[in-house]
């Protein structure tokens, strides 16, 4: 596919995707979400990258929703293009690699719901974050309501949409919505050093680590722990697993190869 939004790069077991429509602060529309889609049937089969980065070009993560797209579309039309961007960040959000939002500048509405599809999220000082849909008369159309709700809690979620108030990458990090800020200029840096950290760690356990988090938060503490246990005990059928260990106990890197 002849990508026209997004710019990707693989390197180093590492898949960075740029949102570039810095015209339009990189918002979010139809053409969006296929290369998204397109790139994702691509990465789900390979076995060569191991964690993925988004980030946005400019100014801007991502600003929103195309609302220039939007404006004209009736309650069908509406319904359809909520359930299409959903569908695209449940993919993000069920890849079986580590997904991280390297959030360059503004993530409002739209944009901040493709973040929180991310697994985590690391911020630049100057980042801005925000669910502004109530000055459209809208509400989060990508699931960010419950998105929002579990990282943040349901007080901070409904004083954010209600309020469409934007805050800062400082109080973004006070409230569980981004795991860390940096300076400006060193947040691709810091972000491909924590992406190489996971990459570099054994390829079977991250998977199952990253399956048994997510799901864990959505049963209750006695089905979660069996579960864990189970996912727990398969590992020490994996060569890797007994490699990890066995180079811990000689006091020397493991091999994952």
């Amino acid at each position: 596919m002849n990508y026209q939004i997004l710019k990707i790069n693989i390197s180093d077991r590492i898949a960075v995707v740029t949102v570039s429509r810095p015209a339009a602060l990189n918002a979010l529309n139809s053409d969006f979400f296929k290369e998204m889609n397109h790139f994702l049937d691509d990465l789900e089969p390979r076995d060569d990258v191991k964690v993925l980065v988004i980030t946005g070009e400019g100014k801007s993560f991502v600003a929103g929703a195309d609302i220039a797209e939007m404006v004209n579309m009736n309650s069908v039309e509406g319904s359809a293009f909520s359930v299409n961007g959903q569908h695209t960040f449940d993919r993000l959000e069920n890849l079986p690699i580590p997904v991280i939002a390297a959030i360059n500048g503004y993530a409002l509405g739209g944009g901040c719901e493709l973040a929180m599809a991310c697994d985590f999220r690391i911020a630049s000082k100057l980042a801005k974050f925000g669910q502004p849909e109530m000055n459209l008369g809208l509400i989060p159309g990508y699931a960010g309501t419950l998105r929002l709700s579990k990282l943040t809690g349901i007080g901070n979620a409904l004083y954010l949409i209600l309020s469409a108030d934007t805050i800062s990458a400082d109080d973004a990090l006070r409230i569980g919505l981004v795991q860390k800020v940096t300076e400006p200029e060193s947040l691709i840096e810091e972000t491909m050093k924590i992406a190489a950290r996971i990459a570099a760690n054994s390829s079977q356990s991250v998977p199952v680590a990253k399956m048994v988090i997510r799901k864990g938060v959505n049963i209750d503490l006695t089905e979660s722990s069996e579960f864990v246990a189970s996912e727990f005990g398969k590992l020490f059928d994996q060569p890797a697993t007994k490699e990890g260990m066995k180079a811990f106990l000689e006091k020397r890197k493991p091999n994952w190869k």
